[in-house]
């Protein structure tokens, strides 16, 4: 049985931002930088986080699986949700599910995780 090789890219001691396997990207919970921002503001950050890592990774949203969505406050889902829908545009969204929950950083308002295809070469 041949074994498929395991990239991981920006590793550190705890954790690993993006791992690829078998044509498959598969990302880190992505996180505002500005924890300052209110959900609009987060949720475009960490949005544009995901652009980026999937674009290291050789891929872009046009290409996602499925995505899993932590949100601390319900009451914040339709601003959410609005401007997920805005990124996600021309595109078939993928699978996904939304969760409420207390995030590690308490000015988190949101983190997503999301799994990708690579695109064909």
């Amino acid at each position: 049985m041949m074994m498929t090789q395991i990239t991981k890219l920006d590793s550190n001691e705890t954790i690993t931002e993006i791992a690829i396997h078998n044509g498959v990207v598969y990302l880190a919970g992505q996180v505002p930088d500005d924890d300052s921002l209110d959900i609009v503001g987060q949720t475009r950050e960490v949005l544009a986080n995901i652009d980026k890592a999937l674009a290291k990774a050789g891929t872009d949203k046009s290409r996602l699986l499925t995505a899993q969505v932590f949100i601390k406050d319900l009451a914040d889902f339709e601003q959410f949700n609005a401007e997920y829908k805005a990124w996600i545009q021309g595109f078939v969204p993928p699978t996904r599910a939304t969760m409420q929950a207390n995030l590690v950083n308490p000015n988190w308002l949101i983190e997503i995780v999301v799994t990708a295809a690579i695109k064909p070469a």
